[in-house]
């Protein structure tokens, strides 16, 4: 592989604290140099060199949470189509779930994930494994092999482990191998039958609510299950402005906790729910605008580590139906950047400290090489510029799905080239 110089770039690494204009090298899919004085004195000899014109160039991505619908259900989503999405939207790495059709519950199953991806993909793509088989909760999956198989954490997907003891055995487990287990926080009978935040506009609809102490009630009992095993825990998407205060508490403690949050619970609000909008239909749901402003505090003060898509494929036939009976779940993964970056045009986050929770975080929490900017390191870029302007279409997708619900809506901040082990996946130079 040729080396390639990026020249009049701002490079941006959370991982050391780097912003500054610069340059940066990349040789045989890895990073050879970076810095601001690099090529002071001149671009040397090289295959090819691309001038950033001034842009972002940062660690590309990590989505810790993708809904794919391979194996089971391709005609939702698969991992080659999830896979360009993520290039489109500046995304290098994706975390696949488990709750496909085989359950990744096997080492078979981590394996052909990976093969698949191998074969089909053009990012990176991490497999999560179940906690329990067949995401059941009751009997504890194969941890300690699929980890060897190199399942990156465990997780039972869009379902909480309601059983207290199972999930203490897990933890207890995961304590002696280090392994990281990401648990949906939702007590199931709680939110059985809801299919919105339980509140004013959901008794104005009609519709059965999913009350914020489900989530909240989860996380805490998690933490003390943590008190108790040593566990490393990650909830998987907060959403509730107690919950995020139980999960403050948890680290103040100096528990091994950490938490994500999903584009959707700080993008948008249940007002988007409107009259009956199935594409508003999310997990978690969309909340109050106080617990919406609590998940930005959140990622402000770093009690909530992560931002991840969620990303949730279901065909229009599914989501085109009255709003009980209607899938949960939207796509993200190509609107992921612009939508986090309006907390950057807000004032909400300063750009570097937005970046972290989308490249050095994630990579730190599921032991990733990425995620960094540094000489030896994967050559896993992104380039984008954070101030132009644009629409989100649909119709421009790369995406099986289409069940957004931010079409039209105007942003601020898109992928230029997304590069992967050197190679560039994405290109957009008409941007």
């Amino acid at each position: 592989m040729s080396d390639i110089a990026y020249i009049n770039a701002r490079l941006i690494d959370p991982a050391s604290g780097l912003d500054s204009p610069g340059a940066l090298l990349t040789k045989d899919g890895q990073i050879a140099d970076l810095g601001p004085d690099l090529f002071a004195s001149g671009t040397p000899e090289v295959a090819a060199v691309v001038d950033c014109g001034g842009r972002v160039l940062c660690p590309g991505l990590i989505d810790m949470r993708v809904f794919v619908g391979e194996p089971g259900a391709e005609h939702k989503e698969t991992l080659a189509s999830a896979s360009d999405a993520a290039a489109a939207g500046g995304i290098t790495c994706i975390i696949v779930q488990p709750n496909t059709d085989p359950v990744i519950d096997d080492v078979a199953l981590v394996e052909y994930i990976k093969r698949q991806a191998r074969d089909k993909a053009s990012v990176r793509i991490h497999p999560m494994a179940a906690i329990t088989r067949g995401l059941e909760g009751q009997q504890m999956a194969e941890l300690g092999l699929m980890a060897e198989a190199d399942a990156v954490a465990f997780t039972d997907a869009d379902r909480a482990v309601a059983d207290a003891q199972v999930m203490r055995r897990v933890l207890s487990y995961a304590s002696a191998f280090n392994l990281l287990i990401c648990h949906y926080p939702e007590e199931p009978a709680l939110a059985r039958n809801g299919v919105m935040n339980s509140g004013e506009i959901a008794m104005r609809l009609g519709l059965p609510g999913i009350p914020t102490q489900a989530e909240t009630i989860m996380v805490e009992r998690d933490l003390r299950l943590v008190e108790m095993t040593g566990g490393r825990y990650h909830a998987a998407c907060l959403s509730t402005a107690q919950a995020i205060e139980a999960m403050a508490r948890g680290k103040a403690q100096g528990l091994p906790v950490s938490a994500a949050a999903a584009v959707h619970n700080f993008a948008m609000n249940e007002e988007a729910v409107g009259q009956y909008r199935s594409f508003a239909k999310t997990a978690p749901p969309l909340r109050s605008e106080a617990d919406r402003q609590a998940v930005v505090d959140g990622l402000a003060d770093g009690t909530i580590d992560v931002i991840c898509s969620c990303h949730d494929p279901q065909d229009v036939e599914s989501k085109r139906l009255p709003f009980e009976l209607a899938a949960t779940g939207i796509i993200g993964l190509e609107t992921m950047l612009p939508l986090a970056l309006q907390l950057y045009h807000n004032g909400a986050l300063g750009l570097s400290d937005l970046l972290a929770k989308m490249t050095s975080r994630p990579a730190e929490l599921l032991g990733l090489r990425g995620g960094k900017l540094a000489p030896g390191a994967p050559a896993d870029l992104l380039i984008f510029d954070p101030n132009i302007p644009w629409r989100i279409d649909e119709d421009g997708f790369h995406s099986k799905a289409k069940n957004t619900p931010y079409h039209g809506r105007p942003v601020q901040g898109r992928a230029w080239r997304t590069i992967v082990d050197g190679k560039v996946v994405y290109s957009d130079s008409a941007k």
